[in-house]
């Protein structure tokens, strides 16, 4: 392959640890946002800081990800377990927008869910990484 292509898998890859890193990291600070006894001050901070992860981060990651998966494909064409993987990253970009979800409800003081809730909500972007990740190595 050439250099472009290179390039784009080196971004890709970056790219996808970026996204997979704020969306572990934003439902355990919804863990600690969910808990009743935290104060208002708290409360703030954990806000700013859900902001700040999902649209400088997050955000960012995600769009990087998806461009760069789709740039690649033009390289590799269209292979059954791509349209698998495909599949999975839907997945998380479906739990990519929950989480700006949540964070529009802890910001408007509407959160509805509890910190064992999120703990358990956690465990979904990493499920479906072990799915992409198995896809990508064994191709089958």
């Amino acid at each position: 392959m050439n250099m472009t292509f290179n390039v784009l898998k080196i971004i890709h890859i970056l790219s996808v640890i970026s996204w997979m890193a704020g969306l572990l990291y934003l439902p355990r600070l919804f863990v600690y946002h969910a808990d009743p006894k935290i104060t208002e001050e708290t409360y703030s901070t954990f806000k700013i800081m859900e902001k700040r992860l999902y649209n400088i981060i997050c955000n960012i990651a995600a769009i990087l990800t998806w461009a760069s998966g789709l740039l690649l494909l033009s390289y590799v064409g269209v292979q059954q377990w791509i349209i698998l993987k495909v599949i999975f990253v839907i997945g998380l970009t479906v739990y990519h927008l929950f989480c700006g979800k949540w964070i529009l409800n802890f910001a408007n003081h509407k959160n509805t869910h509890s910190a064992k809730f999120f703990r358990f909500i956690n465990e979904v972007p990493f499920l479906i990484l072990i799915f992409i990740v198995i896809l990508v190595v064994i191709k089958p």
